[in-house]
């Protein structure tokens, strides 16, 4: 279904609050409060997109991300998570959440990072790209680099593909918030930072030169 989110939340008045948000705006939901109901639901019917919470007893949102990825589910995630819990965020998005929120959160805010990662449908081209060492297969999703192949989260690809598309092209963070993210509104988020992070680590592991720049006060570019 287009429009069916899965809410994870061991916190009632949470799901309640976002059951009742999301459905007066025209969602079909389901609520699970812990992970291991969230992987029996996302089982049963796979959702258009999951809203998860990180900490939760036993099975905890970390573990429900690896899991739906190491079976390559590519629906879109958004974790929440307490605002003294940074560690916690960078471990969701390391595992292949899309995008994470601070609680307390505005639901105006959610409502509208869900309706952008809903209208992102990944890369669009098919067109392969080389550049120098460096190789990009979208029908794939395979990437290597120096010959080494690298396991890119879905974001990563789309981020990496969107630069390596447009060499020598300076990107605002605000423009690649937008292209990879649908986020055509302004947000407060550093997760443009933290997905470059993850690239540049994963193809500078074994002393690869740099193809990803900052661009100070402006953005990031993949250089020629």
């Amino acid at each position: 279904m287009a429009n069916h989110i899965l809410v994870v939340d061991d916190d009632p008045s949470i799901c309640e609050a976002l059951e009742r948000g999301f459905r007066l705006e025209g969602f079909a939901v389901r609520i699970a409060t812990n992970g291991e109901a969230a992987i029996q639901e996302i089982e049963l019917t796979e959702p258009a997109l999951l809203i998860l919470d990180i900490n939760m007893p036993q099975v905890d949102g970390i573990q429900v991300i690896k899991y739906i990825r190491s079976k390559s589910i590519d629906l879109p995630v958004c974790v929440l998570s307490a605002r003294d819990e940074i560690q916690d965020r960078v471990l969701g998005l390391e595992a292949g959440a899309d995008d994470y929120l601070i609680k307390p959160f505005a639901f105006e805010e959610l409502l509208a990072r869900v309706r952008a990662l809903l209208r992102r449908s990944g890369v669009e081209s098919s067109k392969s790209l080389t550049l120098g060492e460096l190789k990009v297969d979208p029908l794939t999703r395979e990437v290597t680099y120096f010959d080494n192949q690298l396991i890119l989260t879905r974001k990563e690809f789309e981020l990496l593909y969107t630069l390596a598309g447009n060499p020598g092209i300076v990107f605002t963070r605000e423009q690649l918030l937008d292209k990879v993210w649908g986020y055509d509104f302004e947000v407060q988020t550093n997760v443009v930072d933290v997905f470059v992070g993850y690239l540049r680590k994963k193809m500078e592991d074994t002393g690869n030169e740099r193809l990803i720049e900052t661009v100070r006060g402006v953005g990031f570019v993949l250089k020629r």
